[in-house]
């Protein structure tokens, strides 16, 4: 993303890297900011930022068996592209195991945490928020969730940014929280 920035609005990288940071937090995702502040084309970015190497990221045998255990449809919802969610299930070995893909683009790139995405998934699917569970790894996309019944499952991960407690309120919008979804789901499901 530093990257992007730097080259495309022709500034260094410890500016970008504060561009970066204000328009995720003031507009819930970089992308948003840089469409709306710089008439960024959210395709080129998507491609250039999600073009990496995803070598280094291991199958998960154990989550893609904890998930073939999990009653119910499993979707994506997701403010990346398709195109990375695929990559990224398939690196993982757990493309099958989810039914469908909201991508940032299903929604008009409105990312979460805006209320749309989250009113279109559930539209799409054709059920009510009660019937959900969202596994997420922002805390500010919680609030939403919350907001229309579902269940949330926070995957913290130790990201400076993203860290809860006294800094950030939406720790609170989290019915579970847990740093390894993997173990949480083998634990969850060997319980079940």
């Amino acid at each position: 993303m530093g990257e992007y920035i730097s080259t495309r609005l022709g500034v260094d990288r410890s500016e970008a890297r504060r561009i970066q940071k204000a328009y995720y937090f003031q507009y819930g995702m970089t992308l948003r900011g840089l469409m709306l502040e710089h008439r960024i084309e959210p395709r080129d970015y998507l491609e250039f930022v999600h073009d990496i190497d995803i070598s280094v990221v291991p199958p998960a045998p154990a989550l893609d068996r904890a998930l073939a255990d999990l009653p119910g449809r499993k979707v994506v919802f997701t403010n990346g592209s398709t195109a990375h969610a695929e990559r990224i299930l398939a690196q993982r070995g757990i493309r099958d195991r989810f039914d469908r893909i909201f991508d940032i683009e299903s929604f008009g790139y409105l990312p979460k945490p805006m209320p749309e995405p989250y009113d279109h998934v559930l539209g799409e699917l054709g059920i009510e928020g009660s019937a959900t569970v969202l596994v997420e790894d922002s805390p500010a996309n919680l609030r939403p969730a919350v907001e229309r019944g579902m269940t949330t499952v926070w995957v913290k991960h130790g990201r400076a940014d993203l860290a809860a407690g006294a800094d950030n309120p939406d720790e609170r919008y989290a019915d579970h929280i847990t740093d390894d979804l993997e173990a949480w789901l083998v634990a969850l499901t060997n319980d079940g």
